[in-house]
């Protein structure tokens, strides 16, 4: 398996990032952990608009989904070649009308679904192309999953937004690779079931024992590099933050 980090900031783009979007490869197969504000032009820098195979939500706020606008545009409207063919989108309930509405303008109600299968996320284990994947609820205002993917026998698991909750944990035990959000800041921010911060990212990551960390969702008014010291505190495998174009083989 093979991630790159196509964006990582978290609430809204940064100078630096768009906003959290995560492309997982294996056999030839492309799938597409969220599209936040931003991700749809970094996304070209590493594969071509039509490349990909499917696309995975954790949620509906913008920052995670809304350049599937931009998005529907490109597959709708394609002039070289016609239409693009539906591709399967993995989301939470109600994410064609979420998606319709954002754009405000599409030909008729349909029209989304033309380019977009839609399959309502639930808690579970499922295919998606070569990966198995399974997906928890995590605590957040919205209905939000937590993803596991796996294949050959390696394995990486992706928060989506959340707060403390032990399904995360659950999701993420024994897995290679934990990209976990880290919005908040230890001693700061306490609002509960709405984000982590890096001291709780670290503590979920040493409960389930994976063996790497990677904070993301970051924003850009937070301080990484305290949030990254504050996980490594609690966790001791290693830690690093997202960085868009980073590489990871699995």
């Amino acid at each position: 398996m093979k991630l790159t980090v196509v964006g990582c900031s978290g609430s809204f783009p940064s100078a630096e990032s768009a906003c959290s979007s995560y492309l997982v490869e294996a056999d030839g197969f492309r799938l597409l952990l969220d599209m936040g504000n931003g991700a749809l032009g970094e996304l070209q820098r590493h594969i071509g608009l039509y490349d990909l195979d499917a696309i995975f939500l954790s949620h509906l706020h913008a920052d995670h989904c809304i350049d599937m606008c931009g998005y529907f545009v490109a597959r709708y409207y394609r002039h070289d070649g016609g239409r693009a063919d539906a591709i399967p989108v993995y989301a939470p309930e109600g994410a064609e009308q979420r998606l319709t509405t954002a754009y405000a303008d599409t030909p008729s109600d349909k029209s989304m679904g033309e380019v977009f299968d839609f399959h309502t996320l639930k808690p579970g284990t499922f295919q998606i192309g070569p990966f198995t994947v399974r997906t928890e609820k995590v605590a957040h205002p919205v209905d939000t999953f937590g993803i596991r993917v796996e294949h050959g026998g390696r394995s990486l698991t992706y928060s989506g937004d959340t707060g403390v909750c032990d399904p995360l944990v659950d999701l993420a035990e024994g897995t290679d690779l934990f990209l976990c959000e880290a919005a908040f800041t230890h001693g700061k921010e306490d609002i509960p079931d709405l984000h982590l911060n890096g001291r709780e990212a670290g503590a979920h990551a040493a409960r389930a024992g994976v063996g790497r960390l990677v904070l993301t969702h970051i924003p850009p008014w937070t301080d990484a590099e305290r949030n990254l010291a504050d996980a490594r505190e609690v966790y001791e495998g290693p830690a690093e933050l997202a960085v868009p174009g980073a590489v990871y083989e699995l």
